[in-house]
């Protein structure tokens, strides 16, 4: 996989005359398109494996949020494919969501970078139940007195 993707201008800039030269795109802008894009599908709760969110979680904390996050991508000279991971919210349909996101994700792709998308694999890594994460230890009846 390489680091940066080489597109060459076809045509000149707006307003630049007969200027051309070349875009230089990092992979890390490719998977930050595809995170954002993939977080405003209704039913993702989050992306990434259980590592990956926990990190992820950190990051959050300290005002650093990691938008590639739960995304890989292959950059080629024209085409690029992603594999996203997500967490889908309970009872949402599976594929309803991982549809969603690979519609989602091929068009940010292809309007924003510009890129024919060959692919977009999406894994349901994991179903968000809402309040499984509430801390409710404190709010337990004790059995014993």
């Amino acid at each position: 996989m390489a680091d940066t993707t080489n597109l060459t201008t076809a045509r000149p800039a707006a307003g630049t005359g007969n200027v051309s030269g070349k875009t230089h795109i990092e992979d890390t802008v490719v998977e930050k398109v595809a995170g954002i894009a993939a977080r405003e599908v209704n039913g993702v709760h989050s992306l990434g494996n259980g590592a990956a969110r926990a990190i992820g979680a950190i990051r959050d904390a300290i005002g650093q949020r990691d938008h590639g996050q739960g995304v890989k991508v292959e950059v080629g000279e024209k085409q690029v494919a992603a594999d996203v991971v997500i967490v889908a919210e309970y009872p949402v349909p599976l594929q309803q969501v991982a549809d969603g996101v690979r519609s989602s994700v091929s068009r940010a792709l292809t309007q924003i970078v510009g890129m024919d998308v060959v692919e977009v694999n999406v894994t349901v890594q994991d179903v968000h139940i809402p309040g499984d994460d509430d801390d409710n230890e404190d709010k337990k009846e004790s059995r014993v007195e």
